[in-house]
């Protein structure tokens, strides 16, 4: 019998299980002098140097989240620069024994960057209206098409309020080079990691962002034109997904597009060369086929409202929201001694729930259906043992009856929706189920994302990615997060699946764990240099309070 979508998206996730007595397959070996280009660039088109912030925008902590005390701003071709440079561009440069590389705002696994952006913007002053791909390297616009300003009137009446578009796609090559078959999970965390940039940068100009749910693959590819480009084999960008961005005090009615916007971009002369990445890319044949059966059809448009609850109030930082961004970076190393205050600790999960009215979930990605299963190893006046946190409403019962019994589900404080399971030392469970990995051990918690998966997923292959999104989207907010309360993130792909889902009693496909993270009080590693994040663009320095020392915290 034929291998339906769902079943065959199926087969990949569980082919791609790391277990105990294996792990998924991957060329086993780091092949450097393969190592793809971590940038792409179009060759042909004269690039438009965009201008660097000169201050930051304002904005503490709390306006990360929320959107009532930031101004509202008209878009403007500055603003869209500072947009780029606080959510996918350049954080900084490290650089040991000869060795350099540089770190972005929205963090990689690996750090090999396989999400792209493409803007779809206005006429504005300095800048014609077209297509561009942004370059974070160099912090410059790519033209690719121009958008004649009839057709643009076209998208600004159809939205009935001004803002631009902004497209993400991911080269799977990127990843796979290191990651082999499991590459396609984490291509897709890092799109979600990218929306929230995306979202929280938005959120400091004063704008919104929404997604456009009822886009096709094909719709977003022609709008961003990757059907017309000559693609190396294997390098090509996989359309992901389009947003709408917009001022805060306007809110378009629609999520989707006319066949008529599609059809005049369809009709546009794209131009560029790709840049090639590798000498010679080597194919995972899996992968590709994940990618076909989860592209998404054209679906009816639909909104999405979240709810609306307050924002604990138990600890409030006083650091700069643009600090906390610049300044975030992935651990790789914890002191097995530090810990984290409880109220920091309560608060950092409290943002992770999705608010109609709060950042980074109010782009309607859809209801939320990501869970956290938390290994609490040290918080003040938080007893050590394994909890688990309800992202989503009225969710307690049912997953009461599909774990073990003996679980104990008791709430840890009335109306909060952490529950502890069961009292006791988790770390050495924690790091056996992480690949062996000590930060999930030495950290003040970690924890893995459980996300109502079958149904979901045979309903609607698509949402595959949908669920890794919003598995990378929380993974933001907890890296955001741990900045904010002196401490530090990092988010961990490796780890033996279905041994996370025993140690709950889960069985089957039902719910999966998709992505695991860890938060705790970082080692520095003073062999590391660090340099502001565009030194090497002589005359257009940025601007870079991120950068205050030497050395700094690892990778």
């Amino acid at each position: 019998m034929e291998e339906n979508a769902s079943q065959a998206i199926i087969r990949y996730h569980e082919r791609t299980k790391h277990h105990f007595q294996r792990y998924a397959r991957s060329r086993g070996y780091m092949d450097w002098d393969n190592q793809p280009n971590p940038f792409r660039f179009y060759e042909g088109p004269t690039p438009l140097e965009l201008p660097f912030l000169e201050t930051d925008p304002p904005g503490s902590h709390m306006d990360l989240y929320r959107h009532t005390d930031i101004p509202v701003r008209n878009l403007d071709l500055k603003l869209i620069a500072g947009f780029l440079e606080l959510s996918l561009g350049l954080s900084a440069w490290k650089a040991v024994a000869g060795s350099r590389w540089s770190l972005r705002t929205n963090p990689s696994s690996g750090n090999l960057h396989p999400t792209e952006a493409y803007l779809l913007l206005p006429a504005m002053a300095g800048l014609p209206g077209g297509v561009y791909h942004y370059s974070p390297l160099i912090h410059a616009l790519e033209p690719r098409a121009e958008i004649p300003p009839e057709v643009w009137q076209t998208v600004s009446n159809h939205f009935k309020t001004e803002g631009f578009l902004i497209g993400l796609s991911s080269i799977f090559w990127r990843e796979s080079w290191k990651y082999g078959e499991r590459a396609f999970r984490y291509c897709n965390h890092d799109v979600g990691h990218a929306l929230a940039c995306l979202r929280f940068a938005a959120n400091l100009m004063g704008w919104k962002m929404v997604y456009l749910n009822a886009l096709s693959h094909e719709e977003v590819e022609i709008l961003l034109g990757l059907d017309k480009v000559e693609w190396k084999d294997l390098e090509e960008d996989h359309a992901e997904l389009m947003c709408f961005v917009h001022r805060s005090d306007t809110e378009p009615c629609t999520r989707g597009l006319p066949e008529e916007i599609t059809s005049a971009f369809a009709k546009l002369p794209y131009r560029g060369r790709p840049n090639t990445l590798s000498a010679d890319c080597i194919p995972w044949e899996i992968i590709e086929q994940a990618a076909s059966v989860t592209r998404k059809p054209k679906t009816p448009e639909q909104m999405y409202h979240l709810g609306s609850r307050p924002y604990r109030q138990d600890v409030a930082t006083v650091q700069a929201a643009a600090r906390i961004i610049r300044q975030r970076r992935s651990a790789v190393d914890y002191d097995p001694n530090g810990s984290l205050p409880r109220d920091a600790f309560l608060a950092l999960l409290d943002k992770t729930l999705p608010r109609r009215d709060g950042c980074p979930f109010d782009i309607e990605l859809g209801e939320p259906y990501v869970d956290l299963l938390l290994f609490v190893h040290r918080v003040e006046g938080v007893p050590p043992g394994m909890y688990y946190f309800l992202r989503r409403v009225a969710a307690v019962e049912e997953m009461k009856i599909l774990t073990d019994e003996g679980l104990q589900w008791q709430e840890v404080e009335a109306g909060f929706p952490l529950y502890i399971l069961e009292p006791g030392d988790f770390r050495h469970r924690a790091t056996a189920v992480s690949c062996e990995q000590e930060i999930a051990g030495a950290s003040a918690f970690s924890l893995g994302m459980i996300a109502r998966f079958k149904d979901l997923v045979e309903e609607a292959p698509y949402r595959y990615r949908h669920l890794f999104w919003e598995c990378g989207m929380i993974g933001q907010v907890l890296y955001l997060e741990a900045e904010a309360h002196g401490v530090r993130g990092t988010g961990i792909g490796c780890f033996f699946d279905d041994p996370v889902h025993e140690m709950i009693g889960l069985e089957g496909t039902t719910h999966q764990s998709l992505y695991h993270f860890t938060v705790g009080q970082p080692v520095e590693d003073k062999r590391l240099t660090t340099y502001p994040p565009y030194t090497h663009l002589k005359g257009r320095q940025a601007r870079s309070e991120s950068v205050l020392e030497a050395t700094t915290s690892p990778r």
